[in-house]
């Protein structure tokens, strides 16, 4: 009944950006807690940036002051803006939400997305 869908990944070059956006489907009453996930090939998928609902927000250090998490509550949607990109960027990245409750009153502890490429080369 809950899915996430991410979108925005795609093909940039060195220094450039791009908007990562992960909707959350169904009949969703909120969320708690709401991240990115990145893995590049041959690696463990790592931690990018969380936001709860309190609007607090946590970072990787190799992320950090490039990029900005935020969400859209009405909208069941979790952004990630990716500034000044590196090739390290390179990776799948998966949205991730935690604590969801749906209007049926089901508590989910946790649901992915499929996750969307994202590839910073020249």
């Amino acid at each position: 009944q809950v899915q996430l869908v991410e979108s925005g990944g795609g093909l940039v070059q060195p220094g450039g950006s791009l908007r990562l956006s992960c909707a959350a489907s169904g009949s969703i009453f909120s969320i708690n807690d709401m991240g990115w996930y990145r893995q590049a090939p041959g690696k463990q998928r790592e931690l990018v940036a969380i936001i709860t609902s309190a609007v607090r927000t946590t970072y990787a250090d190799s992320v950090k002051g490039r990029f900005t998490i935020s969400r859209d509550n009405a909208k069941n949607t979790v952004y990630l803006q990716m500034n000044s990109l590196k090739p390290e960027d390179t990776a799948v990245y998966y949205c991730n939400a935690v604590g969801v409750l749906t209007a049926a009153f089901e508590y989910i502890s946790d649901r992915w997305g499929q996750g969307t490429q994202v590839t910073v080369s020249s």
